[in-house]
C-alpha cells in the first residue's frame, strides 16, 4: 500500500540519482510549497538563503529596472533555483514568480547541512549533483560572454 500522507521528492533533476528511500528522507528536511499563478517565490532585493526545487509547474526569473520587467529565464520541472544564496546568503538578485500553479520544495542551508550530517553518503551525492548543476550554469554563462571587455572584467574578479 502506498502512503500518500507525506509528500516525497520525485525522481527529477539533481536528485534523480538518489534512491527512493534517500529522496524520502531528504523530503523531510525541507518544506513543500504550493504557489499560485503570479505568486512571487523570491523577491529581488530581499534576503534569500534557501534552495528551491521545482516539482511541477513553471516560474519566470525577472528583474525590474525603471519600472520595466525584463525576463531573465524560465525554471521548470526538475530544476532548482536559489542555490547561490544557499552558500553565500544575501539578497536576491532577481524575482522568481510562478506562471501557473507550481509545486516547490524549499530547504535552507541549515536543513541541508543537518541532512548531510545525518546521512553523509547521500549528502555527498546530493551536493555533488548540486555542484554539477552550478558548474554547468557557470560554463553556460561564460559561453554567453562574447564581449571581450566584459570577459576581462569577469576574469579579473577571479584574480
Amino acid at each position: 500500500m502506498t502512503d500518500f500522507s507525506t509528500p516525497q521528492l520525485p525522481t527529477l533533476g539533481i536528485i534523480a540519482e538518489l534512491e527512493d528511500e534517500d529522496r524520502r528522507l531528504l523530503s523531510g528536511y525541507g518544506e513543500f510549497l504550493p504557489a499560485e499563478a503570479q505568486q512571487d517565490i523570491i523577491k529581488e532585493g530581499e534576503p534569500q538563503d534557501s534552495l528551491y526545487f521545482v516539482i511541477s509547474g513553471l516560474l519566470h526569473v525577472h528583474s525590474l529596472k525603471d519600472n520595466k520587467r525584463t525576463l531573465l529565464g524560465r525554471i521548470g520541472e526538475g530544476e532548482m533555483f536559489g542555490e547561490v544564496n544557499l552558500f553565500d546568503p544575501g539578497v536576491a538578485s532577481a524575482n522568481v514568480t510562478a506562471q501557473e500553479f507550481t509545486q516547490i520544495w524549499k530547504a535552507n542551508g541549515d536543513d541541508l547541512k543537518t541532512f548531510a550530517d545525518a546521512y553523509p553518503e547521500v549528502g555527498v551525492r546530493l551536493f555533488t549533483g548540486l555542484l554539477g548543476e552550478i558548474s554547468k550554469r557557470i560554463r553556460k554563462t561564460n559561453e554567453k560572454l562574447s564581449d571581450a571587455e566584459l570577459k576581462e572584467a569577469v576574469l579579473s574578479m577571479w584574480h
